[in-house]
C-alpha cells in the first residue's frame, strides 16, 4: 500500500496558519485575555463583515431619498464622495488603532486601553454603542420587511397594515438569531457570500437602471441639479443636510473589530478590513449612485409614493414591475445578512462588556454556545428588537425616533477614541503592524472635527417649518440612550467596574 507524502508547500502553508493564529492568541494574551474563541475567519470574512453592516446597497437605497430631497443629485454626488472621504480618515485612525488592540471589544476596549484613568468614558463608550448596534440591527430587519411589503405593492397591489409588517419584522428578527446562534462559521459564511452579492448585486442594479430606463438623465443634471423639498432657504445647510445620507450608508467599517478573536491574524487583517471596507464601499456605492441619477424619472414621483419604501417608486419608473421585484429581492436580501451582523457585533460588545463586569448577569452573557456564539448576546438582541418593532405599529414617528438615534450613537462612539488620539497623542505607546507614523495626529484630527460637525448635524431639524410631525426628535432618543447608560453608570456600574479584568496573567520568567 502506497504512504501519502504531504507536499512541502502543504506544510509550510500549514505551520503559517498555525504561527498566524498562534500570534494572535499571544496577542490576546498580552492584553490580559485568555483565547475563547476559534480562530476561523479568514481575511475574505473579516473584510465581508465590515462589508456586510456598512450595508452599501441597502443604506444606499434605504436612505437614498434624504439626499435626493435634500439637495438633489447635487448634494448626492458631491456628499458622497466628501463624506467617503472623511470616513476614510476614520477608517485609518481606527485601523491603527485595532492593529494595537485586536479585541472584540473595539471601539469600547480602545478607551479602556488608551484612558484607563477615566473608566467612565469607556463604561459609556461601550454601552452607546452596543445600544447603537441593537438599534441598528432593528433598523435593518425592519427595511428587509418594508422591502417585502413594497414587494407586495408592485406585484400584486396589496397593501400590508402595520401590524403585519411588524410581524415580519420580528420574524426577521428571530432567523437572525438562529444565525448568529449557529456560531462563527455561519456568520463568516455570510459575510464573505455578502461580498459577492453586493458586487454581483451592484453590477445587476446598474445594468438594469441604465438599460431599462426610458429616459437617461444628462451629466449636467447628475452633477449640478439642485432639489429642495425640506422648506429651508439656505442652499448650503440643505445640502448639508443631505451628507445625512451618505454618513448613515458608510457607518460599521469598525465592526470588524467585534470578531478580532475569531479572525487569524487579527492585528493585521482586522485593520486591513476597516480600511478595505470603506474603500470598497466608496468605489461600490458610487457605482450604484450614478445609476440611480442617472436613470431617476421623476423626483416628485418618488417624494409623492405610496410605496413602503420610496426606493420602490424609483425603481418603477425606470424599469417596470418585474424588474422592480428583482432589484427590490437583490436589496432585500443584503438589507437582511446587513442586519444578521448587526446583532453579530452587538452580542460580541456584550460579551466584552460582560467580561470586565460592565454588564449585568456577568455569567450569562460570557457563556458560548458548542457554535461559540455568545447566545445570551444574540437573544438579548433579538428581544430587544422585537419590542422596539413594536412601536411601529403605534407610531411611525417614534419608531423612527429611536432608530436614527442609532445612527447618532455611533458617531458619538467613535468620537471617544478618537478625541482621545488627538488631546493624548501618546496614549498608544505599543502601536501594531498598522501604522500612520507622521500622519497619525492629522489624520485623527480632521477624523475628530468630521465626526463632532456630523454629530451635531444628525440632531437638527431636517424640515422647515418645523411640526410635531416633521420634527427631528433623535435629540430626543439619544437623550435617552445617555440617561439610561447614565443611570446605570451611577446606580451600579462604578462600584462594579475599573476596566478591562485579565481572564489570563502572564507567567514572569
Amino acid at each position: 500500500m502506497s504512504q501519502r507524502v504531504e507536499s512541502p508547500l502543504v506544510a509550510i502553508a500549514g505551520n503559517a496558519k498555525k504561527d498566524g493564529i498562534q500570534t494572535s492568541d499571544q496577542r490576546l494574551l498580552d492584553l490580559g485575555y485568555r483565547p475563547e474563541f476559534r480562530r476561523e475567519m479568514s481575511l475574505f470574512g473579516v473584510l465581508g463583515m465590515s462589508f456586510c453592516t456598512i450595508g452599501i446597497l441597502t443604506g444606499m437605497s434605504s436612505a437614498f431619498q434624504t439626499g435626493l430631497f435634500s439637495g438633489g443629485p447635487l448634494g448626492l454626488f458631491w456628499g458622497w464622495n466628501i463624506c467617503s472621504f472623511f470616513m476614510f480618515l476614520i477608517a485609518l485612525s481606527f485601523a491603527e488603532i485595532c492593529s494595537s488592540y485586536p479585541t472584540m471589544g473595539g471601539l469600547y476596549f480602545w478607551v479602556c486601553k488608551m484612558k484607563p484613568d477615566f473608566p467612565m468614558l469607556s463604561f459609556f463608550t461601550g454601552w452607546i454603542y452596543s445600544i447603537a448596534m441593537v438599534f441598528t440591527g432593528t433598523s435593518g430587519n425592519l427595511s428587509v420587511a418594508l422591502y417585502i411589503a413594497s414587494m407586495a405593492e408592485v406585484g400584486s397591489g396589496r397593501t400590508l397594515t402595520r401590524v403585519e409588517i411588524a410581524a415580519i419584522a420580528w420574524g426577521i428578527n428571530i432567523l437572525s438569531g438562529v444565525i448568529n446562534t449557529v456560531g462563527t462559521k455561519a456568520v463568516g459564511r455570510m459575510s464573505s457570500f455578502n461580498v459577492w452579492w453586493t458586487l454581483g448585486g451592484t453590477f445587476v442594479l446598474v445594468v438594469t437602471l441604465l438599460v431599462k430606463s426610458p429616459v437617461k438623465n444628462s451629466a449636467s443634471f447628475v452633477f449640478t441639479d439642485f432639489e429642495n423639498f425640506t422648506g429651508w432657504s439656505s442652499r448650503g445647510f440643505v445640502v448639508l443636510l443631505g451628507f445625512l445620507q451618505a454618513v448613515y450608508t458608510l457607518e460599521g467599517c469598525e465592526t470588524a473589530a467585534q470578531v478580532a478573536e475569531e479572525a487569524k491574524r487579527a492585528e493585521f487583517l482586522a485593520p486591513l478590513a476597516v480600511v478595505g471596507s470603506i474603500v470598497g464601499s466608496w468605489l461600490v456605492g458610487l457605482a450604484y449612485m450614478l445609476a440611480l441619477l442617472f436613470s431617476v424619472q421623476n423626483i416628485a414621483s418618488v417624494q409623492a409614493t405610496t410605496y413602503a419604501i420610496p426606493i420602490a417608486q424609483l425603481f418603477y419608473d425606470a424599469v417596470g414591475t418585474k424588474p422592480t421585484v428583482m432589484c427590490l429581492v437583490v436589496v432585500g436580501f443584503a438589507q437582511f445578512m446587513a442586519s444578521v451582523t448587526a446583532f453579530t457585533a452587538s452580542s460580541r460588545l456584550f460579551y466584552a462588556l460582560a467580561r470586565d463586569n460592565a454588564f449585568p448577569a456577568k455569567d450569562w452573557f460570557i457563556a458560548i454556545n458548542r457554535f461559540q456564539a455568545p447566545y445570551w448576546g444574540v437573544w438579548a438582541s433579538v428581544l430587544v428588537g422585537c419590542i422596539i418593532s413594536c412601536a411601529y405599529i403605534g407610531s411611525v414617528v417614534a419608531f423612527n425616533a429611536i432608530l436614527s438615534s442609532a445612527a447618532i450613537a455611533v458617531m458619538l462612539s467613535y468620537l471617544q477614541p478618537i478625541s482621545i488620539r488627538v488631546f493624548w497623542p501618546d496614549s498608544l505607546p505599543d502601536p501594531g503592524p498598522f501604522r500612520l507614523g507622521k500622519w497619525s495626529w492629522g489624520v485623527n484630527f480632521l477624523s475628530f472635527l468630521f465626526s463632532a460637525f456630523i454629530c451635531v448635524l444628525f440632531v437638527l431639524p431636517t424640515a422647515y417649518p418645523v411640526n410635531a410631525l416633521n420634527m427631528n426628535y433623535s435629540v430626543v432618543a439619544i437623550g435617552g440612550v445617555i440617561v439610561i447608560v447614565a443611570v446605570n453608570w451611577f446606580s451600579w456600574g462604578h462600584r462594579n467596574f475599573s476596566g478591562p479584568v485579565q481572564t489570563y496573567t502572564l507567567e514572569k520568567p
